[in-house]
């Protein structure tokens, strides 16, 4: 035996008998320490920059997240395909502080751990200072994006700037008000935006957070503040929730601080809405997506939500079934409501003439998918019956999926998940010019994102808005824009509750089509059918703190109702 090999074994084995039955490991063998991240000699900051990639990481994405569903079938949109999952708490009203399936307060808190200690120690780095000035506005988003996602959940929650915490700290922290974590998330996007990439981002920096999305996330987050729910009427009786889930009082300026916002991310004059409205999902790179979750090309989508009867190579799960109670918010292509006599809906053919975005967001009976058509018929290929799992309501989601409807099987895609895109910019700045009385310029607003849809324009260029408009009925038309138009892109689960229109919205029936034929006439009978209930009461509005952080912190106070 080669004498070096011996005298190698030797000591491993002498070691090995010395600890007996301690662990030699001290720590991971694959943790890196803090002091070859913050490499003083690494001038490419190779390990920092992995650091930051990984804080990308605790951005969420929105594709069947919630236990392998969206978080749409909690909205009214949609149900989970498989019965008794989670994301139906939110509809049936089990939801609890011990089983929300949603909580997102660990994974928030974890990042912005993760932030701060990238803030506290990339100047020890010798990158260029311009990189380091554009890798400190990136963490600085992310962090400010998930005090967001904690804020629209919950309401005020600790705010703890740049500290970094250890086990010697008093982690007993109170909740801030609403105010005061909306002002510190202004005034992040406000710090960093101009640090941030300039658009137009490179194809090798694409991905990368960007100036309009600091601009794109306080759009959004004033437009929440200036809603009904949390600009003077929040449902809580305790004086104290009451600045934590909201404003004390209403103030119509909230209105223009959110339009101000929206026009600033209009006046970059770089963002545009996309000819097709498929390829805005589909086509990685586009000037309407303002920041994405970013994912490698994948069939993903496909294999989890297509009809589920093609089977191999081209076999799905089907794992989400779309609502007649969407299907139905879907105008005619004239722009009119299907209830309205004059659209042109003829209810035994269901699918004619009707807005192009129905097509693209649903699979519904008849529609061509790889080289056949849909059969969501009972005892069609794609409801056969029986107990494999398939559609319960007569529709499979199609959102998000490229075009196969002349292919045998699927392709890798783009599947990158919008977190902000341009068209929720005009539908914000429409909303908020309504509540400031500005109706008309609202209507302008809103005809930009029906004509794209391929909505017909009318003999009077309305696009099936109607003249004379009131600002109440307009408010209900742009509710009801937004949710065809960013269906299952995560915003009418919270849309419902800023708006303050859950015990309407969320509670009542969830409907199905059942489509049945003959073999002998061929002709399908459509008839609508109740598939289960929803149950809405004022405590959903927010979401209960986790159990188990209230009982760590005992200056967190419970919301209302939990």
């Amino acid at each position: 035996m080669n004498k070096k090999l011996y005298t190698s074994l030797l000591l491993l084995v002498l070691s090995m008998s010395w600890t007996g039955c301690e662990r030699v490991e001290t720590e991971p063998r694959d943790w890196i320490k803090e002091d070859l991240v913050w490499d003083e000699q690494d001038k490419n900051a190779t390990l920092a920059v992995f650091f930051l990639n990984d804080i990308y990481n605790y951005i969420p994405t929105g594709f069947n997240r919630i236990g392998g569903d969206f978080l749409d079938a909690g909205a009214g949109d949609a149900i989970p395909s498989r019965t008794n999952r989670a994301i139906e708490y939110y509809t049936n009203g089990i939801i609890s502080v011990l089983n929300n399936p949603d909580p997102y307060w660990g994974n928030s808190y974890a990042g912005i751990r993760r932030v701060n200690i990238f803030l506290a120690n990339i100047d020890k780095v010798p990158a260029t200072p311009a990189s380091i000035v554009t890798w400190k506005a990136e963490a600085r988003f992310i962090r400010a994006y998930l005090y967001f996602e904690l804020l629209k959940r919950y309401g005020g929650v600790p705010l703890i700037a740049d500290k970094v915490f250890t086990i010697e700290d008093n982690l007993s922290l109170p909740r801030n008000t609403f105010e005061e974590c909306v002002n510190y998330i202004v005034s992040e996007c406000d710090a960093i935006k101009g640090n941030l990439l300039p658009e137009p981002i490179s194809d090798n920096q694409w991905g990368k957070i960007p100036r309009g999305a600091a601009i794109a996330l306080k759009s959004r987050l004033l437009l929440y503040a200036a809603s009904p729910l949390f600009n003077g009427g929040g449902v809580s009786t305790n004086a104290n929730l009451k600045t934590l889930n909201g404003y004390a009082t209403y103030d119509a300026a909230r209105w223009q601080k959110a339009l101000d916002a929206n026009n600033e991310l209009i006046n970059l004059n770089y963002y545009a809405l996309q000819a097709s409205y498929n390829n805005i999902f589909t086509v990685k790179k586009n000037t309407e997506i303002i920041l994405a979750k970013q994912g490698s090309n994948n069939t993903s989508i496909e294999s989890l939500n297509a009809p589920i009867g093609y089977g191999s190579p081209a076999a799905s799960q089907g794992l989400t079934s779309p609502t007649q109670n969407l299907v139905d918010a879907f105008p005619m292509n004239n722009g009119l409501e299907i209830s309205n006599p004059l659209s042109g809906y003829a209810p035994q053919n269901p699918y004619k003439d009707r807005d192009p975005r129905l097509a693209l967001t649903v699979f519904f009976n008849g529609q061509t998918w790889l080289r056949r058509s849909v059969e969501t018929f009972e005892g069609g290929k794609d409801k056969p019956g029986g107990n494999i799992v398939q559609t319960r309501t007569g529709y499979y989601l199609r959102k998000f999926m490229a075009d196969f409807s002349n292919n045998t099987t699927y392709t890798n895609q783009s599947h990158n998940f919008p977190l902000f895109r341009y068209a929720e910019i005009i539908l914000n700045a429409a909303e908020a010019l309504n509540e400031l009385d500005k109706t008309e310029d609202a209507v302008k607003r809103v005809i930009e994102v029906r004509k794209r849809a391929g909505i017909k324009a009318g003999t009077d260029n309305r696009y099936g808005i109607k003249a004379s408009i009131t600002k109440e009925e307009l408010r209900t038309l742009i509710q009801n824009e937004r949710r065809i138009e960013l269906a299952f892109e995560e915003h009418r689960f919270w849309d419902l509750r800023r708006w303050k229109i859950g015990e309407t919205a969320l509670s009542g029936a969830l409907m199905g089509m059942r489509i049945t034929t003959t073999q002998t006439n061929g002709v399908f009978n459509y008839t609508p059918v109740q598939i289960s209930n929803m149950v809405f009461t004022k405590r959903l509005y927010y979401m209960p703190l986790p159990y188990d952080e209230t009982l760590k912190n005992p200056s967190l106070i419970q919301n209302e109702g939990w």
